[in-house]
């Protein structure tokens, strides 16, 4: 090692004679002389550098050199220890690489001796394991025995106090043991103990039987001095008896018990409850109201079961007027009586509601046994249907049955039941509908003589059908299922769309006069309709059934059918769009179809009488000032004759909104037949232009003053036709020739422009421009154009 550093140090020694920025050159001669220009140019970079060009700088040399030489001797000491420390550390690593190899491999022979040994010893034990499990699941099986056998013990000993508490008759004890015997058959549910439950739920039944049965044979008693049940309603109060109180303290006591006795009625319950198709799965019935409904229940299956004349399957009303008439007869004493205890009993059980739910499961009953015999017969089924909702409304209604409780509306939603429900609804609809449009007074109305009812002038069959539209919400207004709801709105709407087309039909026969009676009836009938359908769109209830379409259709389309569109899902949800959106837009385009055909003939009607008009001598009428007073052409007298007349008809036969619609159109379309076929049509001497002036403002506009308080505004080219032509001489002359050179302007700067067209064009710097000389004289709707050629009509210019 020191011979190395020796000849180390030796060849620095040589090595310092040569400056740092000399770099050694070991390659071969060829390539020598590019290093040496290499190492020339270096030379001279670092000395210009360093030296500059000042000689007196030359001085420093010796310094510089010994700088460069100790820098130099720093390098090569760093190159020194790095190569020395290097060795050192991997020899360390090497070390430490074995020592690690070597505990590995001590530990995995410690491991392999180990492992031999565990094996061994886990043969050795397999024996002892098997015997330990087997003792273990008999210690086990003995434990679940004993918990059986326990079990079976609390059972018995339950058994037993209950039979010597009845033969005591400590009723309380003996009600305390079976609720306990109930908590211990709603612990054993989760068990799999199959026969214990069955022993328990069987040992329950009995004492709770037993019990049930003695306390409700004391009840029926009781009620019996109590007068209950009230089959007819009381004609005078009944004097109370004579142990009023012991009869009263009695009751308390009965009902109480009865009442403690419910978790386990209940329990016992729950698998012998039996509901009845279509009708929601509710709560046990109370175990007084039960023993109290018991003799309604015989007298109801006694009337309207078998062969009884009282049970018809033609009169539904007799039994539901009967359940009716039992559960207001007897509400005030469950209100009286009963209703105290319950509440001191701390149970949340309304007396009154309980009877109701006793009474009406009997109709639920016979319901459900009497439909299926009536889907064949049409006339017996709507009747039955009929009484089931007026009995729901008098339910919900005068005896306050809660809305969440299921009546009797249920049963009828059935598939089959629902879908006859449905058949018969549009077949009876639809039997009506052609009932009353063969009717002769169909199209007349019958409110046509009261002014202020007959405001749409409704005819008789539209009010009628909306009636039996009303009638059908009415009647599936009350059903409990959204669902069932829809599809009764399906059904109206193919109605309407059912009612439209006959509408359509019955419009085309009577479209070759649309000025006939009968025409102006369907018109209004299809704006009635489309009046009530678009208030009904604002109504709670549709709009209610609006939010269920939207609701249904998401989970349907989650199941994979899509039923509503993004776009139609998202409308109806926003409340943009309705129900009845679709059907109002057809009725729409029906109302504009026939509005646009009685115009049509009203207008071909107008231009008959106007031709006298139309030609008349517009060039040789007198001025103004030569005649004593103006009047109204003699032509014209035709024309105004026959728009008066057809707006007094238009106004008697239509609706308000029809009639709006229409004179607003023939005022439109008269604007444009005088502007075209009259006014462009001839020339006018300055006599000529004050007399249709006159004609316009003075009988024409007047004839619709009476429908609006400015008529003008609905004829604006033909009053600003009136205007042009009637100005004087020389404004008229002034307004020509800036319409002429706006014009001309405009053109040469398209010419000098191509693709646009001139800004700001006028006559001259600073002009006014032709909109705004319009404008000044009240002309808005012209175009300079057609007021330049209004102007060209007039014959009385200077020098012609």
């Amino acid at each position: 090692m020191d011979a190395a550093v020796t000849q180390d140090d030796g060849k620095m020694q040589k090595s310092t004679n040569k400056p740092n920025f000399v770099p050694e050159n070991n390659e071969d001669p060829a390539s020598e002389s590019g290093h040496d220009e290499t190492q020339h140019d270096f030379v001279l970079d670092f000395v210009q550098k360093e030296l500059g060009g000042d000689l007196k700088s030359l001085k420093n040399v010796a310094e510089l050199l010994e700088k460069v030489r100790a820098e130099k001797e720093m390098l090569e000491e760093q190159v020194l220890s790095a190569s020395s420390a290097s060795p050192l550390k991997v020899s360390a690593a090497l070390d430490a690489a074995e020592e690690a190899q070597a505990t590995m491999t001590s530990l995995l022979k410690r491991q392999a001796v180990l492992s031999k040994g565990l094996d061994q010893h886990l043969q050795e034990a397999e024996p002892w394991v098997d015997e330990l499990c087997q003792n273990i699941d008999h210690v086990d099986t003995m434990e679940r025995s004993m918990r059986y056998m326990q079990c079976l013990q609390h059972i018995e000993e339950l058994s037993d106090r209950i039979q010597q508490c009845l033969m005591t008759n400590s009723v309380w004890e003996a009600i305390d043991s079976v609720a306990a015997m109930a908590t211990l058959d709603a612990g054993l549910q989760a068990s799999s103990c199959l026969h214990l439950q069955g022993f328990l739920r069987a040992t329950l039944r009995f004492w709770h039987k037993i019990i049930k049965d003695r306390l409700a044979s004391d009840f029926e008693e009781l009620l019996t001095l109590l007068h209950w049940p009230s089959i007819s309603p009381p004609m005078q109060p009944l004097a109370p008896p004579a142990n009023a109180q012991e009869i009263s303290s009695q009751l308390d006591l009965l009902v109480s018990q009865l009442m403690a006795l419910q978790t386990s009625d209940d329990l016992i319950s729950e698998k012998a409850l039996t509901t009845l198709p279509g009708v929601p799965q509710a709560s046990p019935l109370s175990l007084p109201v039960q023993v109290m409904v018991l003799p309604l229940t015989k007298r109801f299956r006694y009337h309207f079961t078998g062969n009884r004349t009282t049970n018809s399957l033609g009169k539904p009303e007799w039994y539901l007027t009967q359940i009716l008439m039992w559960m207001g007869n007897n509400s005030a004493f469950m209100d009286d009586k009963i209703q105290p205890i319950l509440d001191r009993t701390g149970s949340n059980v309304n007396a009154r509601v309980e009877l109701c739910r006793g009474l009406l499961s009997l109709a639920q009953e016979k319901l459900t046994h009497d439909l299926p015999r009536l889907l064949y017969d049409d006339t017996l089924f709507c009747h039955l249907v009929d009484e089931v909702l007026q009995f729901e409304k008098e339910l919900r209604s005068t005896h306050s049955y809660p809305a969440a409780l299921p009546g009797l509306l249920h049963i009828p939603l059935e598939d089959a039941t629902l879908q006859k429900w449905l058949t018969v609804e549009r077949k009876m609809a639809l039997e009506k509908v052609d009932s009353m449009l063969s009717g002769e007074g169909a199209w007349s109305c019958q409110y046509r003589d009261i002014s202020d009812v007959d405001e749409l002038k409704a005819p008789d069959c539209a009010e009628t059908f909306m009636t039996l539209l009303l009638v059908i919400t009415d009647r599936y207004r009350a059903l409990p299922c959204s669902r069932a709801q829809l599809k009764f709105l399906d059904l109206q709407r193919e109605l309407v769309d059912d009612f439209r087309i006959r509408l359509t039909q019955v419009m085309k026969e009577e479209s070759r006069s649309p000025l006939s009676p009968r025409y102006s009836a369907i018109l209004n009938a299809a704006n009635y309709i489309s009046t009530v359908l678009a208030d009904w769109a604002d109504n709670v209830f549709f709009l209610q059934l609006q939010q269920a379409v939207v609701s249904l259709g998401e989970v349907e389309a989650e199941g994979g059918r899509p039923v509503l569109g993004p776009m139609e899902a998202g409308r109806l949800a926003s409340l943009e769009g309705s129900l009845f959106e679709s059907l109002l837009a057809l009725l729409d385009r029906l109302r504009g179809d026939m509005i646009g055909r009685l115009l049509d003939t009203v207008m071909k009607d107008v231009r008959e009488k106007a031709q006298l008009y139309r030609q008349d001598r517009w060039l040789s009428l007198p001025s103004q000032c030569d005649q004593a007073t103006m009047s109204l052409s003699s032509s014209a007298c035709p024309m105004m004759l026959c728009v008066r007349d057809h707006l007094l008809t238009l106004q008697q036969r239509l609706c308000g909104p029809l009639f709006q619609m229409a004179w607003q159109g023939l005022a439109d379309r008269l604007n444009s037949f005088l502007y075209q076929d009259v006014v462009l049509y001839n020339h006018f001497n300055e006599g000529g232009a004050a007399q249709l002036q006159f004609d316009m403002t003075r009988n024409l506009f007047p004839l619709f003053g009476h429908y609006c308080k400015r008529p003008e505004n609905f004829f604006k080219h033909v009053k600003e036709a009136c205007i042009v032509l009637s100005l004087s001489i020389g404004s008229a002359l002034l307004l020509r020739d800036l319409l002429r050179e706006a014009l001309e302007g405009r053109v040469s700067l398209d010419r000098e422009r191509p693709g646009g067209a001139a800004e700001g064009a006028g006559p001259g710097a600073g002009g006014p421009s032709p909109e705004q000389a319009l404008n000044e004289l009240g002309v808005y709707r012209l175009a300079p154009g057609d007021v330049l050629i209004l102007l060209n009509l007039r014959a009385s210019w200077p020098g012609q």
